[in-house]
């Protein structure tokens, strides 16, 4: 069953040195007070995964936590390039990075493969792309399949199994079953197919009242759930808070320089101990 901790109790027992970490979350519920905390925690050689890296993985990558990124789009939403992530690509600053570039339909299915325990998952992409050239050698992650009905050919991608999925969402309670709802994107996919899971909540209750639409995932499916109000910043969760789009145009300024985002880094992240709480009017 999911324990209830802090976040710090939460990082430090799930993500170690050296693991593939997915950080998902789609426009909303971006779990950014717990990439925070990661930087905080100084973790290094980190495999990050997520399907749009946006401003959570520009800053672990600036921080110097990751050697490795696996993704299918890498930029700040409405304003343009991840400059630490095209620094690090570059320039090889502050270290050097690897990527490992997919469509979304393709992450999509890499994580659904890894929910369901399949070895791997079929779809008609990446035909026509040079992703699949990309993708081989001794990491081969895409692979052309002859369908054994049809004769059709057909692209195979390696199922993703993290050694920890973090999320954000809306609700957990009392006994660690969280709730989210709104875009949902591949949460539910993430944690289900991650070894180790933490899910930060903008409230724990002692009832998860129904909601249109939303994902419950049980208690027994996370591995820690901790809570921090407005861990979504400067991303939103529905009905709690809203995005700040003045803060994704800022991004731009801000991490173009290295000495820029150092100072934004030590202000906004190691000075600080919790999530900054935006709550909706």
């Amino acid at each position: 069953m999911a324990e209830i901790v802090s976040l710090p109790e939460a990082i430090s027992a799930a993500v170690h040195d050296g693991d593939t970490v997915a950080m998902e979350g789609f426009t909303h519920l971006i779990p950014h007070a717990a990439g925070h905390e990661v930087i905080r925690q100084r973790r290094r050689e980190l495999t990050l995964v997520r399907m749009t890296p946006d401003l959570i993985y520009d800053q672990m990558i600036g921080a110097g936590c990751a050697r490795r990124l696996v993704f299918s789009w890498g930029g700040n939403p409405g304003v343009g390039s991840l400059h630490r992530f095209r620094d690090a690509i570059e320039h090889s600053w502050p270290c050097p990075l690897e990527i490992e570039e997919h469509s979304h339909a393709g992450m999509a299915n890499r994580y659904v493969a890894g929910a369901s325990g399949l070895p791997f998952a079929v779809l008609r992409g990446y035909t026509g792309t040079g992703l699949a050239d990309r993708a081989a050698g001794t990491r081969a992650s895409i692979a052309e399949i002859v369908c054994p009905f049809t004769g059709e050919r057909l692209s195979a991608v390696a199922a993703l199994r993290p050694d920890v999925a973090v999320i954000h969402a809306q609700r957990a309670d009392r006994a660690g079953n969280v709730q989210y709802w709104g875009i949902t994107g591949v949460q539910k996919e993430a944690v289900l197919a991650a070894a180790r899971s933490v899910v930060t909540v903008e409230e724990i209750v002692d009832v998860l009242d129904p909601r249109p639409g939303a994902v419950v995932l049980p208690g027994w499916a996370v591995g820690y759930v901790a809570l921090a109000p407005g861990g979504a910043y400067p991303s939103y969760a529905l009905g709690y808070s809203v995005r700040d789009n003045d803060f994704y145009i800022a991004w731009d300024a801000i991490s173009r320089d290295r000495e820029a985002f150092g100072r934004w880094l030590d202000e906004n992240v190691y000075a600080r101990e919790a999530p900054r709480p935006v709550r909706a009017p």
